[in-house]
C-alpha cells in the first residue's frame, strides 16, 4: 500500500446557532432524588446548532437538517409539535429534520404534563419559542449553504465508562461506574470547510451519558458538552455540533454530582481528545502518498499529502439514503396503563406520608418512584398497538461516510459491533434522534439482572441485536450501491 485515502464527503453545507437557555426559575427538577423544582441559575447556556446538508446535484434528494439541541429529550407529544412547527415554518418535510439531543440531564425535562408544578407554567411558552428559534436557524443555515467538503477522523477518549455496576454487598445492580465493563472510547470527528477553505463547522460524535450533574445541581447546564464546545470553538472559531452516540450503558467515570466544575473538567477531557483528532486531519481533496526514498544517515521513506485521483474525488458527492423498518417485539410483561396509574397513586401516597413524617430520605425516595412511574405512563401512551414496534433505521451515505439516526438509548455494543463490521467506513452514529420512543435497548445478556435500563425498556430481549442486524444490512446496501 503506497496511499492512505482520506475519508470525505462533498455537499452543500451551512450552519447557524442560537442560545436556547430557558429563563431562570423554569421547572428544572428532573432527577427523582432532587429536592428543588425551579432552576436557580445558569452554569453554561444551552444552544441549538443547525447543520444543513444538501446533495450537490440539486433537488434529487431532500436535505438533511441536523439540529444539535442541548436538552435531554422531548416526549413524543412535544417532539411531534416541535417537528410540525419547524416543518411548517421552513416548508421542509419532517423526514428532512433530525434533532440530535445532547441528552444533558441538567437542562430540565420540558414536559407539558409538569405545567402545574412550580415553574411549569413557563414550559409551554418556552417550547413555542424554541420552535420559532430553530425554524429560523434552519432558514438561516439554508441561506448560508455553499459547496463544501467534510473530512472525517477518529480519536480516543477515556471519559466514558461502563455504568452497569454490581453492588455485591447489597446483591443488586446500580447505575454507576463499573471499572470492569466494556465501552467504546471512539471519538468520531468531522471538519466542514467551504471550497474557499473557510471553516464552516466541526462535529463530535461520542457516546457518554451527560450525567456529570445530577440531583444536587440546580443550575441550567449542557453538562460536559458546554466545556467541550468551548475548547474546540476556541481553537477553530467555528460552531461545533455534538452528536450523542450509543450511550445506554455508558457515563462519565466521575458523575452524579452537583459541582459544575466536574462537568467542565469532563468536557475539557473530551474537547482536547476531539481537538487532537481534528488537528490531525489533512485538507480536503488530499490523500497521504508514499513518494519514495531519500538517502540520508538511514534510507528514509517519504510520505506527502498530495491531491487525490480525479476518479476518487468524483465519488465524494454520492448521496444515497435508506429508511428501513425493523419489527421489534414488545416485552410480554409490560404493565397495563391501569396498573401504572395504580402504582403512581401508591407512590404519591407514600410521598405524602414521608412529607408528613418529615423524613428527607423517605421523601426523596418516594418522589423518585413517582417520577419513574410518571415517565413510564407518558412513554407507554403513544406506543402503537400490537405485539411489535415498527422501529425506523434511518441512514444515508455522503461520499465515503455513512450517517445513522436512531431512536432510543442503545447499549454501546451497537456501535462497537457496527464499527468492527465496517472498519474502513466512517460511521456517524447518532442516537436519541428525534427522541426516545422505545427508551433503552439493552443487549441480550443484560436482561434478567435487575438493571434499570431493562426495567424501563418497552422492548423484549434480543431487540438491540435485531437493530444491529438491521443497521448492518442498511450500511451494507449503502456501501455497495
Amino acid at each position: 500500500m503506497n496511499r492512505v485515502e482520506t475519508p470525505q464527503s462533498r455537499c452543500l453545507a451551512g450552519v447557524a446557532r442560537c442560545d436556547v437557555t430557558p429563563v431562570v426559575g423554569t421547572f428544572h427538577r428532573m432527577w427523582g432524588a432532587a429536592t428543588h423544582n425551579r432552576s436557580t441559575g445558569v452554569h453554561r447556556p444551552l444552544t441549538a446548532t443547525v447543520l444543513y446538508l444538501q446533495c450537490l446535484s440539486g433537488d434529487d434528494h431532500p436535505p438533511k437538517v441536523l439540529i444539535a439541541l442541548d436538552h435531554c429529550l422531548l416526549w413524543p407529544k412535544e417532539m411531534n409539535q416541535l417537528l410540525d412547527s419547524i416543518s411548517a415554518a421552513t416548508g421542509l418535510g419532517r423526514e428532512a429534520l433530525i434533532v440530535f439531543f445532547s441528552h444533558t440531564h441538567g437542562a430540565g425535562l420540558m414536559g407539558l404534563e409538569r405545567k402545574n408544578l412550580p415553574g411549569g407554567d413557563l414550559i409551554a411558552p418556552y417550547l413555542n419559542e424554541l420552535a420559532i428559534k430553530i425554524g429560523g436557524l434552519v432558514q438561516e443555515s439554508t441561506r448560508r449553504s455553499v459547496p463544501a467538503s467534510i473530512v472525517y477522523g477518529q480519536g480516543k477518549c477515556s471519559l466514558a465508562q461502563n455504568r452497569d455496576y454490581l453492588d455485591s454487598e447489597r446483591g443488586h445492580y446500580v447505575c454507576g461506574y463499573n471499572p470492569n465493563g466494556l465501552t467504546d472510547d471512539t471519538v468520531m470527528v468531522g471538519r466542514v470547510t467551504s471550497d474557499t477553505d473557510s471553516l464552516i463547522a466541526t462535529f463530535v460524535n461520542y457516546a457518554c451519558h451527560p450525567t456529570t450533574l445530577a440531583w444536587e445541581n440546580t443550575q441550567i447546564s449542557p453538562d460536559y458538552i458546554g466545556a467541550m464546545r468551548e475548547v474546540i470553538e476556541g481553537a477553530t472559531n467555528a460552531p461545533c455540533l455534538f452528536i450523542q452516540g450509543a450511550s445506554g450503558d455508558i457515563g462519565p467515570k466521575h458523575g452524579f454530582v452537583g459541582d459544575v466544575s466536574v462537568a467542565d473538567r469532563n468536557g475539557r477531557e473530551l474537547g482536547y481528545a476531539a481537538l487532537a483528532a481534528l488537528e490531525s486531519l489533512p485538507s480536503a481533496g488530499e490523500d497521504f502518498k508514499y513518494v519514495g526514498p531519500v538517502i540520508s544517515g538511514a534510507t528514509l521513506g517519504i510520505w506527502k499529502y498530495l491531491p487525490e485521483p480525479v476518479e476518487r474525488a468524483s465519488q465524494h458527492s454520492r448521496w444515497i439514503e435508506r429508511r428501513d423498518i425493523a419489527q421489534l417485539k414488545y416485552r410480554s410483561e409490560l404493565p397495563s396503563r391501569a396498573d401504572l396509574e395504580q402504582e403512581e397513586l401508591q407512590h404519591r401516597a407514600e410521598e405524602q406520608e414521608a412529607i408528613a413524617k418529615g423524613d428527607a430520605e423517605e421523601i426523596r425516595n418516594a418522589h423518585a418512584m413517582v417520577e419513574r412511574t410518571t415517565r413510564r405512563l407518558i412513554r407507554f401512551a403513544p406506543l402503537p398497538p400490537g405485539e411489535s414496534y415498527p422501529y425506523p433505521v434511518i441512514a444515508w451515505r455522503i461520499g465515503d461516510a455513512v450517517w445513522l439516526a436512531l431512536d432510543g438509548e442503545h447499549y454501546n455494543i451497537l456501535q462497537r459491533t457496527l464499527r468492527a463490521r465496517f472498519p474502513k467506513v466512517p460511521l456517524i452514529i447518532g442516537t436519541i434522534a428525534n427522541g426516545s420512543t422505545v427508551w433503552y435497548l439493552p443487549e441480550s445478556t443484560s436482561y434478567g439482572l435487575g438493571l434499570y435500563e431493562e426495567e424501563v425498556s418497552v422492548l423484549a430481549q434480543g431487540c438491540l441485536e435485531a437493530v444491529i442486524d438491521a443497521a448492518t444490512n442498511v450500511i451494507q446496501k449503502l456501501i455497495e450501491a
